[in-house]
């Protein structure tokens, strides 16, 4: 089943930083501490460190690569792999088909990029059977109704197979495809677009956006590196809504066929869920 809480099977993150660490926990939810939780998971974390200097740095050099260092001398430690090239997605799919509520009233089909937990609750309490492939699993000879793509991390680029697979999916022009941050840049690709890497990233719950071609606006909870360029969308498609901080691409949609795609998190467990209306819309198209 899925956890309560939790968005995913395991912690992901590489290593933790904090500024100040209390070792007493005291939510009436609270099974363990943090540390006890790192450590079960083995996942390095340091305290006692100046997160404003360090957040600081990053502001103004953009992200960087980054190691906990246990001497003073860095020197002697590995040399960190390049970020780009890297295929996080593999390392966070799932290996295998797995199916949640069968016999639901439509069946969609995800492709698990690093699928957060709530994007598949967001569709079980709407009655979808949902079938969760791993991310270069070949689904086109699967009978479902929609097909979703699912967040995830790092560079699409890595990910040429799943965008493969879903360009073989839009030569049926009347299925509906709908995506979710990963999703948005490899639904993007798929069409024929260029992703590029954004020198900060947006990672914040708060981040705003606008629907293309309206005034509307809506509170975000993003959490990406890259971005689809809106000067390569090719001429059946168009931006659907635009990061009203530095006009960066935040969704796109197809002028004819069903297929759309937000670079933000609608299904944000911890909110804003100002957008999980796009949840509704895709089951409108099933």
């Amino acid at each position: 089943g899925l956890a309560t809480f939790m968005e995913s099977e395991k912690i992901h993150a590489e290593a933790l930083i904090v500024s100040d660490y209390s070792r007493e926990y005291s939510h009436w939810n609270a099974k363990e501490s943090l540390a006890d939780w790192l450590q079960r998971e083995h996942v390095p974390g340091i305290t006692g460190i100046d997160t404003r200097e360090l957040t600081k740095i990053l502001r103004e050099h953009g992200v960087m690569s980054g190691r906990i260092v246990f001497d003073d001398r860095p020197e002697e430690a590995k040399e960190i792999p390049p970020y780009e090239g890297i295929n996080y997605v593999d390392k966070v799919s799932c290996k295998e088909v797995i199916y949640y509520n069968r016999g639901g009233k439509k069946k969609v089909v995800l492709v698990d990029c690093g699928v957060k937990t709530n994007i598949i609750r967001c569709f079980l309490k709407r009655d979808v059977e949902v079938i969760r492939v791993p991310w270069d699993y070949d689904f086109n000879d699967m009978p479902f109704d929609g097909l979703f793509i699912s967040n995830g991390p790092g560079d699409p680029d890595t990910c040429d197979v799943a965008a493969k697979n879903i360009r073989k999916a839009m030569g049926n022009p009347k299925l509906p495809i709908f995506g979710i941050c990963m999703g948005n840049q490899l639904l993007a690709k798929a069409g024929g677009a260029k992703i590029y890497k954004l020198k900060y990233g947006h990672r914040s719950h708060n981040q705003p956006v606008r629907m293309a071609g309206t005034n509307r606006c809506f509170v975000t909870s993003q959490n990406h590196g890259y971005a689809v360029d809106n000067n390569t969308l090719t001429s059946d498609w168009e931006p659907l809504f635009i990061n009203m901080n530095d006009g960066s691409n935040e969704g796109i949609r197809h002028k004819t066929n069903p297929w759309f795609s937000a670079q933000f998190h609608p299904e944000a467990a911890s909110g804003p869920t100002d957008t999980e209306f796009l949840f509704d819309k895709f089951m409108n198209l099933l």
